[in-house]
């Protein structure tokens, strides 16, 4: 069995324990590194986390280098480690798979989108904006349902490229070192990468970072959703994957919105608009075409990651039948 068929069968694995087991319920390895996250920013980010400070951070050229330094701490010795343990043997292939397992989060997709929809589709606007507020960084406290769902839509759109796609083309690309790597990069740019005085030059590097790392899985998974259109009347793959260079480059996140305009526009909606976030209101360019997003959207979002999965897990595996022959 050659590399190809054997990488093709984990990937295929990985997804299986995915669909059916979902996240991990306890001891989840994310939520131990967001814990020792945690910890090394207060050791390491001193100067912006001092609120007594009335100069505020007065060296970033600093922040920035300790930024660097707890950005590579914390992303680099886990992938080299297993990188430099790593043999071809049942052994590290079965831990392949647990690794991609643990990187993708299809399910967990799933079952927070229609935590949100479910209640939507109820008339329970409380509970679907409580719900809304756990994937979202907007203020969510007075969304309508059109915005609740347009939010959903987007985090469902991107979040399929950052937690779903992203790890499966870096498994194709480099195989459980390069998947851990991106999955603790992107784990730490949610946490680090904002553009407030707390991590401003401090999560400088996170944040660039997970952009470098994003680029090129982006640019799949736009494929990957565009290729769907194949089945669709209301558009091509020239038009999604159009709307996905124009539209994207607009929008604040390069990679997430090259991902939301594509299939936005597989599925004839319209995404973007007013979001507040800490208490600014922020206006985003209309992603992709259509009307605008409804409650009845959220599902067949989560069916477009899906199938953009799918479809990349058999084409690696008809490249391994091609490369054995």
């Amino acid at each position: 069995m050659n590399d190809y068929m054997t990488g093709s069968l984990i990937l295929i694995a990985a997804f299986i324990l995915d669909i059916l087991l979902g996240e991990p319920r306890r001891y989840h390895p994310l939520v131990g590194f967001g814990n020792l996250t945690q910890k090394l920013e207060r050791i390491l980010n001193k100067k912006s986390n001092n609120k007594s400070n009335n100069k505020g951070n007065d060296k970033p050229w600093r922040t920035r280098l300790f930024g660097i330094l707890g950005w590579s701490l914390l992303t680099l010795p886990l992938p080299l480690g297993y990188y430099l343990l790593h043999q071809d043997t049942l052994l590290f292939w079965c831990l392949d798979a647990v690794i991609v397992y643990s990187a993708i989060g299809y399910n967990s997709l799933v079952k927070h989108a229609k935590q949100i929809a479910v209640p939507l589709l109820n008339g329970d606007m409380q509970q679907a904006r409580h719900f809304c507020s756990y994937i979202v960084s907007r203020d969510t406290s007075n969304l309508s349902e059109q915005e609740i769902a347009r939010a959903t839509t987007e985090s469902v759109l991107e979040n399929g490229h950052d937690a779903v796609i992203a790890s499966l083309v870096w498994f194709a690309i480099g195989g459980a070192p390069f998947v851990i790597l991106h999955r603790l990069v992107n784990t730490l740019d949610a946490m680090w990468g904002y553009k407030n005085p707390q991590f401003l030059y401090f999560g400088w590097c996170a944040a660039r970072m997970d952009d470098l790392l994003g680029w090129p899985t982006a640019k799949v998974s736009s494929l990957l959703y565009a290729s769907q259109a194949l089945w669709c009347r209301h558009t091509s793959i020239f038009n999604a994957l159009r709307n996905g260079w124009c539209q994207g480059r607009q929008y604040k996140s390069l990679n997430g919105g090259w991902a939301m305009a594509t299939g936005a526009t597989v599925l004839n909606v319209s995404l973007g608009g007013q979001g507040i976030y800490d208490g600014k209101v922020v206006e985003s360019v209309t992603l992709g075409q259509g009307p605008q997003v409804t409650t009845t959207d959220i599902v067949p979002s989560l069916n477009l990651v899906r199938n953009a999965a799918i479809i990349f897990i058999i084409s690696c595996f008809l490249v391994s039948l091609i490369a054995a022959v």
